[in-house]
């Protein structure tokens, strides 16, 4: 997205991501973020609900106009309406797919390694 982004961006179209990862973002350029502190999956909001889910484009369309900095990131005031544990839980399938199966393994592979470099 966020290389769709600049691309939209360098046309003349103002973009802005929606994201639960602001951290990312920031990290890989984008030119405007809003971040919200929400599951994955439900980055406009809770499944059925219209009225939080407007709040939040209703938010992303204010930033989009408000943010006068390239990469600047906008924090939503939304709250996610369960706690963020059971959210998760309710979220994740009893078991992962071959995918995330196989990038898990991957992920804690290049983590390990990292971590012997920094000992080492």
């Amino acid at each position: 997205m966020p290389v769709l982004a600049r691309t939209l961006e360098k046309a003349g179209l103002a973009t802005i991501l929606v994201t639960n990862m602001p951290f990312w973002a920031e990290k890989i350029g984008t030119p405007r973020t809003l971040g919200v502190e929400f599951p994955f999956g439900h980055t406009l909001g809770m499944p059925g609900d219209v009225s939080m889910q407007r709040r939040v484009i209703r938010q992303a369309l204010e930033a989009l106009q408000s943010i006068r900095q390239p990469g600047e990131i906008v924090h939503s005031p939304e709250q996610w309406p369960v706690p963020v544990k059971e959210a998760i839980e309710a979220w994740q399938p009893p078991q992962p797919s071959p995918i995330v199966s196989i990038m898990g393994d991957h992920v804690r592979k290049v983590i390990s390694q990292r971590r012997r470099k920094r000992k080492g």
